[in-house]
């Protein structure tokens, strides 16, 4: 993946900045890495099990569920070209949000509800890909209303997705299965996995838009 090197069995991302969350820095030669620990961020996770994501460094990209910007600022690193809006409906992670985006110049952070896209509709542009990672039960339906606001025709989208967040009475592959079923209808899924043992009971989807 572009900007990306492993340090063992550890990826890094290249970067211009420093820790934002406390994860160790590797210097090669004149160039710095930051190290992205998959236990704390499911895309580091898919990364070392070995998927892969592919990114040109300009995409326009809606993340849903940045939170203090953890995932976020590895993101930031490989798209170093391109524009992230990052929404975050929770004031406390959004505080650490802010001062990320003080230093990162293609960020743009976003307080507010992922289910109500009108809400920001007026700052976001047409993105290529979104990114959610959401803790809530109607996931596929935030996904679906926002790629109809922001998704370029055949964009794409990475979905991580937590069982229990959307139904923890049900067996988790039961609620993997209807999630696939239901993102489906709007999608073309190109492929899915799970995140053992880094997340328990997660997968990510990704796909383009029907």
């Amino acid at each position: 993946m572009r900007n990306v090197k492993f340090f063992g069995n550890i990826p890094a991302t290249k970067s211009r900045y420093g820790s934002h969350y406390g994860e160790k820095i590797f210097e090669v030669g004149r160039e710095r890495y930051r190290e992205w620990v998959p236990w704390r961020s499911k895309l580091s996770a898919m990364i070392v099990k070995g998927y892969e994501v592919e990114f040109s460094g300009n995409e326009k990209i809606l993340y849903l569920g940045a939170a203090s910007g953890t995932t976020l600022s590895h993101l930031a690193d490989i798209v170093d070209e391109g524009m992230i809006y990052a929404v975050e409906y929770s004031a406390k992670p959004f505080k650490k949000l802010l001062e990320l985006a003080r230093n990162r110049e293609n960020i743009i952070p976003i307080l507010a509800d992922a289910s109500k896209p009108q809400e920001y509709s007026g700052v976001v542009e047409k993105v290529d890909l979104i990114y959610q990672d959401l803790s809530q039960r109607n996931q596929v339906e935030i996904l679906e209303i926002n790629s109809k606001f922001f998704l370029k025709r055949r964009g794409r989208m990475l979905m991580m997705v937590k069982a229990k967040s959307i139904d923890s009475t049900v067996e988790p592959r039961e609620v993997f299965s209807l999630v696939l079923k239901e993102v489906s209808e709007a999608f073309e899924i190109l492929a899915t996995g799970d995140l053992e043992p880094y997340h328990r009971d997660h997968i990510f989807v990704s796909g383009v838009r029907k």
